[in-house]
């Protein structure tokens, strides 16, 4: 029987506050109520300061980030469009399947896992399309498989450059609330998120961004769609309500989440997300093993994939953390499982947590095979969170 308190460090969901879950604590309520509206228009501006956008609608969808991207895609796109898209990961591997899956003509750029958004390749297959034939460029801000976070301020340049008038779709769900995004200034279309990972809340709510270019755009798509209707949510969004029944629990844990980056103020919170993966990094550098991500300027904020020895599973890894310690680490997905691990260090986090991270994961190191000395990794982190720097550790080099 384990005692104490599983601990939680994959990409997500992530940790959920108390003040959070306590909010969630209330009666349901009636949805049709003539004061129910009114409680949830702060929270849609709120949503927007964390997006950084003034110009665009903030909505929420009953359902994950994916239920965000269909909602996107089918608002905004005709079937048969022909869109850019990258493969560089697990998750922009499945945006890419989602929208075969609809119906849509992929224009697919393969890179290494590791490897961030190629701009150089986007650019060249924009600066080609003298017809307009692409209507779409997706680009995944942050890979939560591999720890890589792309440059979107060079892919909208690159469009630009282009003279190219496609929509920008991005894919923020690892990001938002923990990574800077700006919507407005990067010239973001739809942008995509999930309430369960830098937002704080369950898993259960989609959160979206919509330019005045992507809203204008869903008048005449004519792809198929019914329960994600931009029309109807915004008709009924205007006052505070809901199309049909709203996860009102999860909708008062978003408005306490919210409050909490109020609280902190957005730009502290994004720069606690970077100190904290600056101490994950320089201990992985401390055990000797390198991460995913290829170069350090795309080193995510918010998850790290380590790599360990070809002699080592991975999966025993998170399996003697999980059934020995109590705790959660990230596996590695597709290509990746067995070769990889990761720490999810966004949400609700602080020093101590991420040191308990490192401990254990290097008692599952050790007991799975890798050669570590123990409390390297953490003496590494010690140092860092303690003055900001360390003399004695580098951060990780490029393989």
């Amino acid at each position: 029987m384990k005692t104490g308190i599983t601990h939680l460090y994959i990409p997500g969901p992530t940790n959920v506050p108390d003040d959070v879950r306590r909010a969630m604590n209330v009666p349901m309520q009636d949805m049709r109520a003539h004061d129910f509206g009114a409680q949830w228009l702060s929270l849609y501006a709120d949503l927007k300061m964390v997006m950084r956008t003034t110009e665009g609608t903030a909505m929420l969808l009953p359902g994950s980030g994916t239920a965000a991207w269909e909602a996107a895609m089918t608002n905004t796109l005709n079937p048969g469009d022909r869109v850019l898209m990258a493969r560089h990961g697990q998750f922009s591997m499945l945006w890419v399947e989602m929208a075969q899956r609809l119906g849509l003509d992929v224009i697919v750029v393969d890179v290494p896992w590791g490897q961030p958004t190629p701009v150089t390749e986007f650019a060249r297959h924009l600066a080609a399309d003298r017809a307009g034939e692409i209507k779409a460029v997706f680009a995944t801000h942050n890979e939560t498989a591999t720890g890589v976070t792309s440059d979107i301020a060079a892919v909208r340049a690159a469009m630009d450059g282009a003279f190219h008038k496609a929509l920008l779709f991005v894919d923020a769900v690892s990001s938002l609330g923990s990574i800077d995004v700006r919507m407005d200034d990067w010239g973001v279309d739809l942008l995509v998120a999930g309430s369960q990972k830098g937002l704080m809340c369950p898993a259960g709510l989609g959160v979206l961004g919509i330019s005045p270019k992507a809203m204008e755009a869903s008048k005449t798509a004519t792809m198929r769609r019914a329960y994600f209707e931009f029309k109807d949510m915004v008709a009924m969004n205007a006052g505070g309500y809901f199309p049909y029944t709203p996860p009102t629990q999860l909708l008062h844990g978003m408005r306490a989440a919210m409050d909490r980056i109020k609280a902190e103020g957005l730009d502290n919170v994004l720069a606690r997300h970077a100190r904290l993966a600056e101490g994950v990094r320089r201990a992985v550098a401390a055990w000797g093993l390198q991460l995913v991500a290829e170069y350090p300027v795309n080193y995510s904020n918010t998850v790290s994939a380590i790599r360990v020895p070809a002699d080592v599973d991975a999966r025993d890894v998170i399996k003697i953390a999980y059934d020995r310690y109590a705790t959660s680490l990230g596996s590695g997905l597709s290509q990746l499982a067995g070769k990889v691990f990761r720490i999810g260090h966004l949400g609700d986090l602080n020093e101590g947590m991420v040191l308990t991270a490192l401990a254990v994961t290097e008692m599952a190191l050790s007991e799975a095979g890798v050669n570590i000395r123990f409390g390297s990794g953490v003496a590494a982190a010690q140092a860092w969170f303690s003055t900001g720097r360390s003399a004695q550790t580098p951060a990780i080099a490029a393989e």
